[in-house]
């Protein structure tokens, strides 16, 4: 699998989406990074996303930004609609997310990233 590129949804100021691109370089694996604030993921990217994480929307939700404080604080959301606001407000995507074949993970802490990299 050592030819198989990552994907990486990154924000260059987030300093473990930093630290989980560093070890991605630092492995000599091929790497496209996704500026998701810049280029958000789709509807059908999100799915996917959260289909290889195992995770349900509401779980990669960023809870302490202020969009969220603002406009969902208290609120209980189908996943439809937390897919919506994953939308509406890339900035409330969980970072960074590395996807590795059919494999991703959070990388939180960055060294989480490793387990795609061997």
């Amino acid at each position: 699998m050592t030819d198989v590129p990552v994907r990486i949804y990154h924000n260059k100021r987030c300093s473990k989406s930093r630290a989980a691109c560093q070890l991605i370089a630092e492995s000599g694996v091929p790497a496209e990074i996704i500026d998701y604030l810049t280029i958000p993921p789709s509807r059908e990217e999100l799915r996917a996303l959260l289909g290889k994480l195992g995770m349900q929307a509401h779980e990669l939700v960023r809870r302490g930004e202020s969009v969220f404080r603002k406009y969902y604080a208290g609120r209980t959301l189908s996943n439809e609609e937390w897919l919506d606001a994953l939308i509406a407000h890339p900035v409330l995507i969980e970072r960074p997310i590395v996807v590795r074949g059919n494999r991703a993970v959070l990388g939180r802490p960055p060294e989480k990233v490793l387990e795609l990299l061997a």
